[in-house]
């Protein structure tokens, strides 16, 4: 049986899917959202037994790669110095990520006007600024107001307990003069929207068991299916259609049984990740699009940039918290905003963490060496659990076009469609960034009276944030898509993942690309009556 046409068709719901499903929601027209997952059932995640910690390393991983789930595609990233993290399932990466939920600075805005690198975005902070405010609503982020990093912002609860730790590092901070607040994280800490509040479980990364971590399948998806949003899930795109007036017409995606099916639309909407969405466009081709749909400008799949993150860790003689609290309790932009003086331009946050969990604790001190086997093993065991902190630098990446997606001639997933290869070098000022990063890292611990300090400089797996391959810009020579997230060549098409990003900034995304999803489609609701001019 044919599919009925819709008016809106979303690719993926994962962050940017769901808030913009529940922005377009009260214009009451047909929106369809598709997803190649599964809803995720909390009480099979991995918190709620005691082999958590394998669970995490395996069918919870963070790499498509080690995953490998039924609804998973594999990625080629023999050449690229950093892994893919994702997930695909309702929520997206929002159920694996830590929920760290900054916001970009103005400055991140206009990376070219200021310092001379990247391009500056065709839209500033003041304009994302209330799609910001209606996103930590919605999301239920918790907080504190004031922070001299930030124009001025309310938040909507009461920030995380600093914990033990977190009072280690701040007395640090005030030490050596730096600055240091309280993270805001997308994490409840009063109950909120039907959302039981943080107890403490430690294990944000593979799943929040208690629903108090704001994935969009508990925050959004449920508001904008009861307002009328359909969400059919297991259905894998393959490539999107286009009529003969150059139009996308719909999509042939395969359903969860493998069969091949048409579902058409008069609008179609990309929200599958800096990755998964140039996946789409380049096996789009077509007689109007040999080159991939909506690449006139050459630039879908080029410019990825991921976030370099160096992991810097001190073993201090006192207990600490351990594993035991969400993951963050504070943050520093200290180094943000460039200065000459360091070698490289634009900056970094350093984002404060707990200790290492019990198994992850014994496996890295047996294969650094710390833990030996034989006697002396429960010591060495002893000595470094519970008494690790530390910090992860997040470094902005400079757009560069030879970072990029391509389709792999020969590995496909499990419907045959070409799996995305990766193409990614780590740049000079990356590497002097990370350099300083460490360096900074270590007074910073060695000032908390850390005795060892362990470095992983740049992460090997921290390719968590997938951005701007088709990106954002005014001229259609120079972007994929316009001001507003249309596509300059096919005038339904609309891109609202981290795929548009111009540049990276040096915060964690996930804020900004669901206020982007939400100004897009504010655009939209605003232009219905010459949409496509």
């Amino acid at each position: 049986m044919a599919n009925e046409p819709v008016d809106v068709l979303i690719i993926g719901a994962g962050a940017s899917g769901a808030a913009m499903a529940w922005s377009l929601a009260d214009t009451r027209m047909h929106i369809l959202c598709m997803e190649q997952g599964d809803w995720m059932n909390p009480s099979e995640y991995p918190s709620t037994g005691m082999d958590w910690e394998s669970r995490f390393s395996s069918e919870f991983s963070i790499s498509p790669n080690e995953r490998k789930r039924e609804t998973d595609y594999p990625i080629n990233e023999k050449d690229s110095a950093i892994g893919v993290a994702n997930f695909n399932g309702v929520g997206g990466g929002t159920i694996l990520y830590a929920g760290h939920f900054p916001r970009f600075h103005p400055s991140d805005f206009r990376a070219k006007s200021l310092d001379d690198v990247g391009d500056d975005w065709p839209i500033n902070y003041e304009q994302l600024e209330p799609f910001y405010n209606v996103n930590d609503r919605m999301m239920g982020v918790s907080g504190l107001s004031g922070d001299p990093a930030y124009p001025a912002k309310q938040t909507v609860m009461p920030p995380l307990p600093m914990g033990y730790s977190g009072e280690i590092m701040g007395r640090a901070f005030n030490k050596l003069g730096w600055h240091w607040w309280p993270s805001d994280v997308a994490i409840a800490t009063t109950d909120y929207d039907g959302r039981a509040r943080c107890i403490n479980l430690g294990a944000c990364s593979s799943g929040c068991a208690q629903g108090a971590k704001a994935s969009t399948d508990v925050t959004y998806w449920p508001h904008a299916i009861r307002a009328g949003v359909e969400l059919k899930t297991r259905c894998r795109v393959r490539e999107i259609t286009v009529n003969d007036d150059g139009m996308a017409s719909g999509v042939i995606y395969y359903d969860e049984n493998g069969d091949e099916q048409f579902q058409p639309a008069e609008v179609v909407v990309m929200a599958c990740n800096g990755i998964g969405t140039p996946r789409i466009l380049l096996n789009s081709t077509s007689t109007s699009f040999p080159d991939g749909l909506a690449n006139s400008s050459g630039l879908v799949g080029k410019n990825l940039m991921f976030h370099p993150y160096a992991n810097i860790q001190g073993v201090l003689p006192e207990e600490t918290d351990g594993y035991r609290g969400p993951t963050l309790s504070l943050w520093s932009k200290e180094f943000y905003e460039t200065d000459a003086s360091r070698g490289f331009v634009r900056g970094f946050t350093l984002e404060m963490h707990r200790g290492n969990r019990v198994v992850r604790t014994a496996l890295n001190g047996v294969m650094s060496g710390r833990i030996p086997w034989g006697e002396g093993h429960h010591d060495a065991y002893r000595r470094l659990h519970n008494h690790i902190l530390g910090m992860s630098a997040i470094c902005e990446d400079l757009p560069e076009e030879h970072n990029r997606v391509t389709l792999d001639p020969d590995l496909t997933d499990s419907n045959g469609i070409p799996a995305p290869k990766i193409d990614y070098t780590l740049s000079e000022n990356s590497q002097r960034m990370l350099d300083f990063a460490v360096e900074r890292g270590t007074e910073l611990l060695e000032t908390c009276g850390a005795s060892e300090i362990l470095v992983q400089s740049p992460i090997p797996f921290g390719g968590w944030h997938l951005l701007g391959t088709a990106r954002m810009g005014s001229d259609p020579s120079r972007s994929v898509v316009n001001e507003w997230g249309r596509s300059h060549d096919v005038k339904n098409l609309f891109i609202i993942d981290g795929s548009i990003f111009v540049t990276s900034a040096g915060v964690n995304p996930t804020q900004t690309i669901q206020s982007l999803a939400l100004y897009i489609a504010d655009q939209m609701k605003q232009r219905l009556a010459n949409l496509f001019d």
